[in-house]
């Protein structure tokens, strides 16, 4: 498949130019993320009285409209409205809502209470290297047995190891806030559970696994394709996935190359930095799918499905690779980088 044209969004959505968006622009330091205010109102509007209506008035229809609404439609934008808001300044007056928007996010969604810390203060930082903890390289990457076993290990020992991470680096305020806020997540549902345990466990036991579960799976797909005389190179340990349903929904999340390149670029501007550096990216060796999502990725990965990820594999300028080339080419970049093998340097991140 040739670059295609894309379809992804490279503005965002405009509104009408009334008192109720310039108040809501006169609080941002960007008002393309005006955006994401409106998406936060949203939530509150919908999500929240779902979850109080479950504790007056419980039932599993109301148990399942409930997960429709919350997981199904909103949960994916609001958790890439958290991605994009702590790599770039968001709220400048009032400040304190750049706490508010993240916490009451987490209460709604069941997104880890540490997202900014893991992400931004340990992710970015090692960029997929050993020190990661959510570190692809030692895990045969096409295997859905490895997958589950990364999984079980982020789900049960990242809380204190994220803390140990960075009490090493000498980063105390990011290693109290990693060890209590997930802490007092986790204390909120036992208390809520006492109120109604039913209740609890659909408005937040439920959508608690369920998050983790999911950017498991995406992260996985995310940096599933490493070179290994390059671990910790951005454009070889990540991936780009264009002209999605998903990029459209989640504010263009598939470009994670870009994204690791230039964590601050604003995602409006992550197609055009792709359109304008494909000579580079064929140079490099970076992989692009058009029309997957990451979760799709993992998941024909789990099948062995190489034949389908090679019809979505994008041949960039130059690149005149046929499928069967593709294919052996995918295969290379998946296989487990042994313990002994030199990581190399962040690169490129």
């Amino acid at each position: 498949m040739t670059v295609p044209a894309i379809t992804d969004p490279k503005s965002e959505p405009k509104y009408s130019s009334n008192a109720f968006q310039r108040w809501i622009e006169g609080m941002l330091y960007e008002p393309r993320d005006a955006v994401f205010v409106r998406l936060f109102l949203k939530n509150l509007l919908l999500v929240a009285p779902l979850q109080i209506a479950l504790y007056v008035r419980f039932s599993w229809w109301l148990a399942i409209a409930t997960w429709i609404v919350q997981i199904a439609w909103l949960a994916p934008p609001s958790i890439l409205m958290l991605h994009n808001t702590m790599h770039r300044p968001f709220f400048k007056s009032p400040r304190i809502m750049n706490r508010v928007v993240p916490y009451v996010t987490s209460l709604l969604f069941g997104v880890p209470t540490g997202y900014m810390e893991h992400h931004v203060g340990m992710h970015h930082s090692e960029n997929n290297l050993r020190a990661d903890l959510s570190s692809t390289m030692g895990y045969q990457r096409d295997s859905f047995p490895n997958w589950f076993l990364y999984f079980l290990r982020f789900l049960f020992t990242s809380h204190w190891k994220l803390t140990q991470y960075f009490l090493k680096k000498n980063r105390p305020a990011m290693a109290r806030r990693a060890m209590t806020s997930d802490g007092l997540h986790m204390a909120f549902m036992i208390a809520m559970s006492f109120v109604n345990w039913q209740a609890t466990l659909v408005a937040f036991v439920v959508p608690y696994f369920f998050m983790r579960f999911a950017m498991m799976l995406g992260n996985w797909g995310q940096h599933a394709f490493i070179d290994p005389s390059r671990p910790g190179d951005s454009y070889v340990n990540s991936i780009t996935c264009i002209n999605s349903m998903y990029n459209r929904r989640c504010f263009n999340d598939g470009y994670h190359i870009g994204h690791h390149v230039k964590q601050t670029r604003h995602w409006t501007e992550l197609p055009g930095d792709f359109e304008a550096n494909q000579e580079k990216y064929l140079k490099e060796g970076c992989i692009v799918f058009q029309g997957l999502d990451f979760a799709m990725v993992s998941v024909f990965l789990f099948l062995k499905r190489y034949d389908w990820l090679a019809k979505a594999f994008v041949r960039l300028p130059g690149d005149s690779r046929t499928d069967a080339e593709v294919i052996e080419f995918l295969k290379g970049r998946t296989r487990r980088i042994a313990d002994e093998v030199p990581e190399g340097a962040v690169l490129n991140a």
